[in-house]
């Protein structure tokens, strides 16, 4: 039986290409893409042990801070510096990191493929003159960088957009699977600070549309519209992975209970209806949106909606990821602590 993980993963690969041979409504795209990728990197996220790290509530607090920083610093260096000096550094940049998050998330497909021992023994390297600092890598690994390379440097040279969706879907799925809230308050915290950096940014100031519109790099996916005087929709991937974390904690949520996808529903469904919500008022209104006015509410909503309909309000807010155990075939250590008295 096809896992429906690897049912979206393939629904999403064929979205991807589908624009290069036929016309696909550039609304619809950017709602199925974003909600496929949210799918698949929840389910990525999924892991038999809890993170090493979670994000606190003074991080949370500090990011809507820091992101405006650094927002306003790529703004200044648009306005008084070359663009094309700008961007051929941002492109060294993500070809590094687009060589990391590529072959990272094509690993679990190319690892199968591959002896145990590629993928488990870890080989040890010590950088030359910064004897110091220690990489830690395997095989498999290594493997999975080859494609990750050659397909960074067709992007950086032919900048096509497929190219700039491709490396955009794999830092969304990583930054889903890797990124941990740690409970929902801290979510909660997050995704209000970020529903005012949205607002702000878009409505008050003409910096982030100015921003994304010069930045030529995969912070955003490109949606071929057919339109030679508006070639392109556009979708920040910070559109996708902030709510996604979140969404993926609910999920993960869910796991540890050992509820098949209770809440998991509710949060991905309100990131569905806020999407095209989004999508909806930006037509209507011919301007650009601030995603995060719509996504977040809707999220929040449905899920607090959900969660008080059915009483749980309380271990909802009093979960700690840090302090639970999730599997990777869904089953949760309640599950196994009942069987476990069964065996008793």
């Amino acid at each position: 039986m096809i896992s429906s993980e690897r049912v979206a993963n393939l629904a999403l690969a064929g979205l991807t290409l589908a624009p290069l041979v036929v016309n696909v409504n550039p609304n619809l795209n950017v709602i199925l893409t974003a909600c496929l990728t949210v799918y698949v990197g929840c389910y990525r996220s999924v892991k038999p042990t809890p993170p090493a790290e979670t994000m606190s509530n003074e991080h949370a607090m500090r990011f809507p801070l820091i992101g405006s920083a650094m927002l306003l610093s790529l703004f200044l260096l648009f306005k008084f510096l070359s663009k094309d000096l700008v961007n051929a550094v941002l492109t060294c940049y993500f070809f590094v990191l687009g060589i990391l998050a590529l072959s990272a998330t094509l690993l679990p497909a190319i690892a199968r493929f591959l002896p145990k021992k590629w993928n488990d023994n870890l080989i040890s390297w010590r950088l030359p003159y910064f004897r110091s600092v220690e990489i830690e890598f395997t095989i498999s690994q290594c493997i999975a960088a080859i494609p990750g390379t050659f397909f960074c440097a067709w992007y950086a040279k032919q900048k096509h957009w497929l190219a700039n969706n491709i490396l955009g879907l794999a830092f969304c799925i990583q930054g889903i699977e890797m990124l941990s809230l740690g409970s929902f308050k801290t979510g909660g915290i997050l995704l209000a600070g970020l529903f005012v950096y949205d607002i702000f940014w878009v409505f008050f100031t003409p910096v982030m549309v100015s921003v994304a519109k010069s930045f030529d790099a995969p912070i955003k996916l490109l949606f071929p519209t057919g339109d030679s005087a508006r070639p392109f929709s556009m979708l920040g991937l910070g559109d996708i992975v902030i709510p996604g974390i979140f969404v993926a904690l609910a999920l993960r949520f869910d796991v540890s209970r050992g509820k098949k996808n209770r809440y998991f529903r509710s949060a991905f469904f309100g990131y569905t209806v806020g999407l095209v919500l989004t999508i909806v008022v930006m037509n209507w209104f011919q301007a650009a949106q601030p995603a995060l006015l719509y996504i977040v509410p809707a999220v929040i909503g449905f899920l607090a909606v959900h969660c008080i309909a059915n009483g749980e309000v309380k271990p909802l807010l009093e979960f700690d990821e840090s302090k639970t155990e999730g599997s990777e075939d869904g089953e949760s250590s309640g599950k196994d602590e009942k069987s476990s008295k069964k065996e008793e």
